[in-house]
């Protein structure tokens, strides 16, 4: 069997505006026209990724189990520590970029409270 690209992922946020903004701002993704729907936000980031962020009942405020994370990986070292300073000086990253299972990284909490890994993997 070939192997598959994931290539979407939706998740479950108190306001998928506020972290859509986030994704926009820090990471590069597109909105795509959801025509005017509030309770959900599809983005697209340069490689064809499709994220959603949605809260479709608007009452309950979504908990991820621990250890729940997606990531972020850089072609180099430097962009990995360039958007941590970016993120740190936005009061979202506090914990500096550190080796990490055979790679350079930094987690940080996105808005939604998501755990969101940001790494370099050296080539092996």
């Amino acid at each position: 069997m070939a192997s598959m690209k994931l290539n979407h992922l939706n998740l479950c946020v108190p306001n998928p505006k506020q972290a859509s903004q986030f994704f926009v701002d820090y990471f590069g993704f597109q909105r795509a026209n959801t025509n005017g729907l509030d309770t959900i936000v599809v983005l697209f980031g340069e490689d064809g990724f499709v994220l959603a962020l949605s809260n479709f009942d608007k009452k309950s405020v979504p908990v991820y189990p621990n250890g729940f994370h997606f990531g972020f990986i850089q072609e180099t070292r430097e962009q990995v520590d360039n958007l941590y300073e970016h993120l740190h000086a936005a009061g979202f990253a506090s914990e500096a970029p550190r080796s990490l299972h055979g790679s350079w990284t930094f987690y940080f909490n996105a808005p939604g409270d998501i755990l969101v890994e940001v790494q370099y993997v050296p080539e092996r």
